[in-house]
């Protein structure tokens, strides 16, 4: 698996992703299923609110080698500061119709 790491924006200042990395590297949180080798592709923000940029994020992280787009916890469960992105909804679907079946999309890292 190729992945690629799209966090939010407003959390990037205090967060450094340590978390969505030792996920990786131990197969733990939504990697715990995944037999493959993970490789990071890339760790990147969504833009900025409402997470128009996602989507072109999302396309170059597929162009450098990626074929799963994972939302770091932050977007989905608004981890660690309690407050879940409310345009993660829509930067999934935005993302799910421009690369469509080219690529996995998983919700959240751990």
């Amino acid at each position: 698996m190729k992945v690629g790491i799209i966090r939010c924006m407003q959390t990037e200042d205090y967060c450094p992703g340590t978390t969505d990395f030792k996920m990786i590297r131990e197969h733990g949180g939504i990697f715990e299923e995944t037999d493959e080798e993970i490789e990071l592709v890339g760790f990147c923000n969504c833009g900025g609110c409402p997470g128009k940029k996602a989507v072109l994020r999302a396309r170059k992280l597929v162009e450098r080698g990626a074929d799963t787009i994972a939302f770091a916890s932050c977007i989905r469960k608004g981890t660690p500061i309690g407050y879940p992105c409310p345009f993660a909804k829509k930067m999934k679907e935005i993302i799910e119709k421009d690369l469509g079946d080219k690529i996995k999309l998983l919700d959240y890292t751990h």
